[in-house]
């Protein structure tokens, strides 16, 4: 095992489970979505309901991975790839969240660790691309830990908390 491998390993919170997701997580899920600091990194807007949540979980594309990190049987993360589909099949789109109060915690280097190693290692993604607001310290810094580059800033791409905020485009390249 590679030594930066043992160091995600290490920093993951013991008992920490990442698993498929599953409709009977709509409800964990539907609250993690409302809470401040995981919409303020979002596009999403206020007051995401369960039946919304369930029915997208429901009908999740076969092209797409999507997990979910436990923590006590507690649901306190997600994260997912959505690959594209023709001349772009190399490629997914990364979305990512973690309960406010678990931020910080290891949750989401092991959900990132987790979609990696199938993008590497189980569905031949070469390149995997995100977007992040510019002001996202932490999730800019734990994007770059696991080799993803900033590719440009997109200027008042979205309208967040009555303004307009940037957003860095940023991809990883899976070198073979």
């Amino acid at each position: 095992m590679a030594q930066h491998d043992q160091d995600r390993e290490l920093s993951a919170p013991a008992g920490l489970v990442v698993r498929a997701s599953r409709p009977s997580d709509a409800e964990a899920l539907a609250e993690i979505k409302n809470l401040p600091a995981v919409r303020a990194g979002t596009l999403r807007p206020p007051f995401q309901s369960v039946e919304s949540v369930r029915d997208w979980l429901e009908h999740l594309s076969p092209q797409s991975l999507h997990l979910v990190a436990e923590l006590d049987d507690r649901v306190v993360g997600e994260a997912s790839l959505r690959c594209q589909e023709g001349r772009r099949r190399h490629v997914a789109d990364l979305g990512m969240d973690v309960h406010d109060d678990f931020a910080g915690k290891g949750i989401g280097t092991a959900l990132l660790a987790a979609l990696l190693d199938a993008a590497d290692n189980w569905l031949d993604i070469r390149r995997i691309e995100l977007t992040v607001f510019a002001d996202n310290a932490p999730a800019i810094a734990l994007y770059r830990k696991f080799g993803f580059e900033t590719e440009g800033t997109l200027r008042s791409w979205a309208f967040r908390d009555g303004d307009y905020a940037d957003v860095l485009a940023m991809a990883r390249l899976h070198r073979i």
